[in-house]
């Protein structure tokens, strides 16, 4: 059986939380996500995020610094499918946004600046 632990972000240590509890099951993120996709939080006036599990209340946290989907799932440990699926109901929930990626018709220097700030994001791992 495949086990996460993750730390809990009250501080009371590990807890044993299985992938496919937190998605309920899902498998299919509600928008596509490329893994490269940066995620951003939206402003929260009406204090929305305290209705979020813990989990989800992470990930929202760490958006405010627009990491990769990819980051997400390496920062608060779940695999990367689990979070594809929970990043996309941050962002249909209106939590989250998905900041622009790369196009086919991408400039070369757009596509460097890409590859330059996932590279930056997983030296910060």
């Amino acid at each position: 059986m495949n086990e996460q632990y993750t730390d809990s972000p009250g501080g009371g240590g590990p807890s044993l939380v299985r992938p496919y509890s937190l998605t309920s099951g899902r498998t299919k993120p509600a928008v596509e996500l490329a893994i490269e996709a940066l995620i951003q939080t939206l402003p929260d006036p009406e204090n929305r995020t305290l209705e979020l599990g813990d989990v989800d209340a992470a990930i929202v946290a760490l958006c405010a610094q627009s990491p990769s989907v990819a980051e997400i799932a390496a920062r608060v440990g779940v695999p990367i499918g689990v979070a594809r699926v929970l990043v996309a109901d941050l962002v249909e929930a209106g939590h989250v946004r998905i900041l622009a990626t790369l196009q086919d018709d991408s400039s070369e220097s757009e596509r460097r600046e890409l590859i330059e700030r996932v590279l930056g994001g997983l030296r910060k791992l």
